[in-house]
């Protein structure tokens, strides 16, 4: 089918299609693609109500109208994200297998009160890819191995996984994904498609299964900036029950796809982070075009601009995450009451070793163990790795790059193309410029770049804090000066 929402949308008003017949074309796109045939293997759960959901909107939209540009648009949302509903959550671990959840997360209430269709969960890197530190891609032990739609050969890159790979095969309209370090924009990249890793805060957090909850965001992917753009319109918004809900109060009323127009990057003040180039000279290749598009769309390109902490943060990083994965999955899985067959990482721990042929046939848990043996957030350790974060990312990173050369934005290539699923060796990642804007928390956007040897590559922006609307803008100009790829399923 491969329409946007606003073409999906013109269909249901002229009476073309009707939501149902629109969710019923996604239904049997993912049986070609994704049962059958290839077998993408990028939705691990069908919503069994989609269909009467869809029923229902499209009677309300011929009495009341469109609530808005997601009335009646199916919407997968990554598996480990709430919903109270017929679906289980379960970040793709069969120590979760029938876990309902007891109310759906903020976002997703916010996208049945936009009158999206729940089509259904995405398949993920299991537990968001915090398991071990050999971990595949888009493997779940619930859900096995998602698989690239350039190439089924290829990882999807994780772990929004099957996200990522939903829309880039045309199983849905617009997806959601979250990331804590790369876990949006990778994916998007490596499937060739588009990725808004928002401001930690504009989109809330509560609901979904955790790995840190000073990294940890939800947002949209898209086969369009626009898409993207429009979802995040109504994924954004405040949480009072999130702690950051307070921070995002006055910055979620904007609307993302006011300002797109082809002429957003004319002025635009674009700094070349070139340390995040030369693992591959294909890649550079790729990269090098787009700067010569963004260069004819007007953008001053100020080459290079490095961020010198680069790299810097892996220690402090890593300490952070381990610390937080144990307190605050502690926390989740402590909300679940009753429902959850496992109540702690310590439990999950227990699990995954009594069922190691299901669990862990291909890489082990060393990074569970490792955040087990973590203490509570008041230690020195943790305290000073946070701080750590926040001066190296932030202070001395994305802020301090800006201010010295007078930068509008930063760009990089996202990272390199997908490379062979490894069932021995793990992922092989060429490259990736996700950890500054991930740590910082500060909004990243990953734009189809174009092909390296037929694989996509992406073009990221980030900035500063807030600073979502002015990356979307320019990537839509970007976006709107190139070819788009396809994959070939």
């Amino acid at each position: 089918m491969s329409r946007g929402i606003h073409e999906l949308q013109r269909l249901m008003e002229q009476g073309e299609n009707t939501s149902r017949e629109i969710t019923e074309l996604y239904l049997a796109r993912i049986e070609q693609v994704d049962r059958a045939g290839p077998t993408l293997n990028a939705v691990l759960e069908l919503n069994p109500d989609a269909i009467e959901i869809a029923d229902a909107l499209e009677n309300e939209r011929r009495t009341n109208g469109a609530r808005g540009l997601l009335h009646g648009i199916p919407v997968i949302l990554k598996a480990n994200i709430d919903t109270a509903d017929r679906m289980t959550t379960t970040a793709g671990s069969i120590a979760l297998e029938g876990s309902i959840a007891r109310r759906d997360a903020f976002l997703v209430k916010r996208l049945r009160d936009a009158g999206a269709v729940i089509l259904g969960k995405a398949n993920l890197s299991e537990w968001a890819n915090f398991r071990g530190k050999h971990s595949i891609s888009g493997w779940s032990s619930q859900g096995g191995q998602t698989r690239n739609p350039y190439d089924p050969r290829r990882s999807p890159c994780g772990s929004s996984s099957g996200s990522a790979v939903a829309v880039a095969a045309d199983m849905c309209a617009v997806s959601v994904g979250t990331e804590t370090d790369g876990s949006i924009v990778c994916p998007a990249q490596t499937c060739g498609v588009v990725g808004i890793k928002p401001t930690l805060g504009l989109v809330s957090r509560s609901g979904i299964i955790p790995i840190a909850h000073s990294q940890d965001t939800a947002g949209p992917m898209g086969r369009s900036v626009e898409d993207a753009a429009i979802l995040l319109n109504v994924l954004a918004g405040v949480d009072l029950q999130d702690p950051l809900g307070s921070q995002a109060d006055g910055k979620c009323d904007v609307d993302y796809t006011a300002e797109l127009h082809p002429e957003a990057l004319c002025g635009a003040r674009l700094g070349v982070a070139r340390n995040y180039l030369g693992a591959h000279p294909k890649i550079d290749c790729v990269f090098e075009q787009a700067l010569s598009i963004l260069s004819d769309l007007g953008a001053v390109i100020i080459d290079p601009a490095n961020i010198e902490t680069a790299g810097k943060w892996s220690d402090s990083e890593r300490e952070v995450l381990l610390y937080e994965f144990k307190h605050d999955l502690n926390l989740y899985l402590a909300s679940l009451g009753d429902q959850a067959p496992v109540k702690s990482v310590e439990d999950i721990i227990v699990f995954n070793k009594a069922h190691a042929d299901r669990v862990m046939p291909h890489f082990g848990q060393e990074l569970m163990e490792m955040a087990q043996a973590k203490g509570p957030l008041t230690e020195k350790a943790y305290c000073e790795a946070l701080a750590a974060n926040h001066r190296l990312a932030r202070d001395e990173g994305i802020d301090t790059t800006l201010k010295k050369y007078h930068l509008d934005a930063i760009i990089a290539p996202t990272g390199g193309p997908a490379w062979l699923i490894d069932e021995i060796i793990g992922d092989v990642k060429i490259t990736s410029c996700s950890s500054v804007a991930a740590i910082a928390g500060y909004p990243h956007v990953t734009v189809p770049a174009g092909l390296c040897d037929g694989l996509p590559v992406g073009l990221s922006f980030f900035a500063t804090a807030w600073e979502d609307a002015k990356l979307i803008c320019y990537a839509y100009a970007f976006e709107q000066a190139r070819e788009t790829p396809q994959p070939t399923i």
